[in-house]
């Protein structure tokens, strides 16, 4: 019997300023391990995560069903889904950038709970190093060890990590994989990532989307050993990149 997912996602569809963006997707989120959204840019992965955790833009709607457990996501708060366990690493980091590594650390803390700053500083040293310097004069690398490292401060049923390797250099992409290869094995993460080397190495699960729409879900490995249907779906080749 398989396990209950951790998230569903049903007919969810979006509409940001007249343009629909997501139309009736639908997938489903393992309790355990990565599960990767995969698509060419601009088909909706992003938009599907803000989705997800109530960022839909004013000027937009977003519709359909979304539950984590026996919880209703959509239309509750940002505050209130991230107080109940829904972490989320947005794309560019959206560090504080005229506050210190610290400042940017405390913020995330939730009340009532005790910070995991001994987990966060075995993860990511470096930002036990530098808590005093501010987080706009740090590499694109640190910036987003501290933007995981905020969300890992505190406890998490899921994780949702927008292209934590987007513009970095191989070292530091090598790097995050590692921190996200160890979450990931307390908690389940539903990643969205374009670097293929990645993919092969974290997700067990895939849901690809084209034109708004969900095109193909299953076996992540198995998705990338077809290098005809990786080429379709994707516009790269799965020997394209390597680890």
């Amino acid at each position: 019997m398989a396990a209950e997912p951790i998230l569903s996602v049903e007919d969810l569809s979006v509409r940001i300023a007249g343009l629909h963006i997501l139309q009736g997707v639908s997938f489903e989120v393992a309790p355990t391990g990565v599960t990767v959204l995969l698509g060419r840019n601009g088909v909706g992965k992003s938009t599907t995560l803000r989705a997800i955790v109530g960022l839909t833009p004013r000027n937009g709607e977003a519709r359909g069903a979304v539950r984590m457990g026996a919880q209703s996501l959509l239309a509750r708060p940002t505050h209130r889904l991230v107080r109940g366990g829904l972490g989320y690493v947005p794309e560019d980091r959206c560090v504080f950038a005229g506050l210190t590594v610290t400042e940017n650390l405390r913020l995330a803390e939730r009340r009532g709970t005790t910070p995991a700053y001994d987990k966060v500083f075995a993860l990511f040293p470096e930002l036990d190093r530098r808590g005093r310097q501010r987080a706009g004069s740090l590499s694109g690398g640190q910036q987003q060890m501290l933007a995981i490292g905020r969300v890992l401060l505190n406890d998490n049923r899921l994780l949702l990590v927008d292209e934590p390797t987007k513009g970095l250099a191989p070292k530091v992409v090598t790097e995050v994989a590692e921190v996200l290869e160890r979450v990931a094995e307390s908690v389940p993460v539903l990643l969205v990532e374009q670097n293929l080397a990645v993919v092969r190495r974290l997700a067990s699960d895939a849901v690809v989307l084209s034109a708004g729409r969900v095109a193909w879900t299953g076996d992540a490995r198995e998705l990338l050993l077809e290098t005809a249907l990786t080429k379709s779906l994707l516009g790269v080749g799965s020997g394209e990149v390597h680890a």
